[in-house]
């Protein structure tokens, strides 16, 4: 079955680098558009950033565009957000998230947490 496993969240200071990682297993990963999605505390779900199959089309939300920085390696199966200048407001659950849709519909991981606080 469709496994996705997310890594790297944690605290960091305001202005730090995480970088969180998210490997997959379970399907053809490289035929697979990738997404990352977040719920901060008290909200929705929310699309981060996507990432084409070949890599070669991104998306990113106007909230992290130039901030946040989204790539995958399909030999390892494991698509990566490079997230940097973070703000308390990007304070929430990053879920990595299968194929293309609905946000409701994707499949997802468990999730990592992210804190940005002082």
């Amino acid at each position: 079955q469709v496994q996705l496993v997310e890594s790297g969240g944690g605290l960091v200071q305001p202005g730090g680098s995480l970088r969180l990682s998210c490997a997959a297993s379970g399907f053809t990963f490289s035929d697979y558009y990738m997404n990352w999605v977040r719920q901060a505390p008290g909200k929705g779900l929310e699309l981060v950033s996507g990432i084409s199959s070949g890599s070669g089309k991104t998306y990113y939300a106007d909230s992290v565009k130039g901030r946040f920085t989204i790539s995958r390696d399909n030999a390892k199966n494991t698509i990566y957000l490079q997230m940097n200048s973070l703000k308390p407001e990007d304070t929430a659950v990053y879920y990595c998230a299968k194929g293309m849709g609905t946000i409701a519909s994707l499949v997802k991981g468990q999730g990592t947490q992210v804190t940005v606080s002082s």
